[in-house]
């Protein structure tokens, strides 16, 4: 049996994650303008990283810590599991579909893949692992720390083998490119170019490849089940050994990576094997961070909206892609004839602090406080998405 004590700290450290993953979320996709938006808060063009390139591979972490922290379950249960964890994917790909079909629903053009539809495919893919592979005791399961390590690694030499060894028709193999890729052939195979995000681009050649595609969830489960590795460390050890372990367990992968990115660069749209080294590392630092942060106090209530958007993440997240399709639409009157909401922000802002950049990132925070303000009744009752 848990202390009472370990169980809310495990809820807030992990909360607090996913609200900062959430937060930064927000702010990258509600600038005033795409156009000058800064540095950190855009992904990186292809090679390399910014921190914003941090922020998916960081909520895909806490997917496999929150699963992992559901753990043990009964045996004779399983087939219960199974229905739910098959539900809760549908119905995570439901909406995130319909999300990519706002406001118009051109189904011709419809995006298939998606940030949601990520999400729910590698939370699938973590509960056939764990549950594959978790041990039986006196009627429960339990998480095979060894079984799943071995996956997590598995999955990380295989994806880079893939990648480099496997060829592309007509373009051979190793390529790492938007265009002669493998994930970016496979993508284009599957679902056509009129079904991928229109701004994964190659010039020259138009629609090329998808940041959320298939090929490349094979890194995106790596980093879930990474997540999953870290909640058996946390419920394994004392306070002050878990944050020494994540520190050093983060360091150690953030080094890794970058021992690994001459070979394989860091990439968040194939989401590369270095990637995911470099990305959960950051994760682990981040939440050995957070846990050394009060449970209670000033700080603690300077942090709370952060409890907010992680305790009703995907909430958040929907409402921020709603907000986005909003604010695209010219429905605001002006003298010279109607404007989207986030043009009219933008130019209120840019009157207001002249300086453009900062104008655009008052926008951002601005949304950031719409939607916190939005989903913090709901906190206070105790109300919370669930899918």
């Amino acid at each position: 049996m848990q202390h009472s004590k370990t169980i809310r700290e495990r809820v807030v450290a992990l909360d607090l994650l996913r609200g900062l993953t959430v937060a930064g979320m927000l702010v990258v996709d509600s600038p005033g303008s795409w156009s000058v938006s800064y540095a950190p808060l855009q992904h990186a063009a292809w090679n390399g990283w910014t921190p914003t390139d941090m922020i998916f591979p960081a909520f895909l972490f806490c997917v496999g810590m929150a699963w992992a922290f559901s753990f043990p379950r009964r045996a004779a249960d399983s087939t219960s599991i199974w229905t739910k964890a098959a539900k809760r994917t549908a119905l995570l790909i439901f909406i995130g579909l319909v999300l990519n079909a706002l406001p118009w629903f051109d189904l011709v053009h419809l995006r298939l893949p998606g940030i949601l539809q990520r999400i729910a495919i590698c939370f699938l893919l973590t509960v056939a692992i764990t549950l594959a592979t978790a041990r039986k005791k006196e009627g429960k399961l339990y998480l095979n720390t060894g079984a799943i390590a071995a996956a997590a690694v598995l999955l990380l030499v295989g994806y880079w083998a893939m990648l480099r060894f496997i060829p592309v028709p007509g373009f051979g193999a190793g390529n790492l490119d938007s265009l002669r890729s493998l994930p970016a052939w496979v993508d284009r195979s599957l679902f056509t170019t009129n079904h991928m995000w229109d701004q994964g681009t190659t010039p020259g050649f138009g629609v090329t490849c998808d940041p959320e595609g298939v090929v490349s969830t094979l890194g995106a489960l790596a980093s879930t089940l990474i997540g999953v590795l870290a909640a058996i460390t946390f419920r394994a050890f004392p306070e002050k050994r878990r944050v020494l372990y994540f520190a050093l367990a983060g360091a150690a992968l953030v080094a890794a990576g970058y021992m690994l990115n001459p070979l394989l660069p860091f990439n968040k749209r194939l989401w590369t094997s270095s990637f995911v080294l470099l990305s959960s590392g950051v994760s682990l630092l981040a939440l050995a961070f957070l846990l050394l942060l009060p449970a209670d106090g000033r700080i603690a209530k300077i942090v709370h909206p952060l409890r907010v958007l992680g305790a009703n993440a995907i909430l958040a997240f929907i409402l921020c892609q709603l907000l986005e399709v909003f604010s695209a639409l010219k429905i605001v009157p002006t003298a010279n004839g109607a404007v989207s909401p986030q043009h009219w922000g933008y130019a209120t802002a840019l009157e207001a602090i002249g300086d453009p950049y900062l104008a655009s990132l008052a926008c951002a925070l601005g949304i950031l406080v719409i939607i916190v303000a939005a989903i913090w009744p709901l906190h206070r009752r105790g109300i919370f998405l669930r899918v």
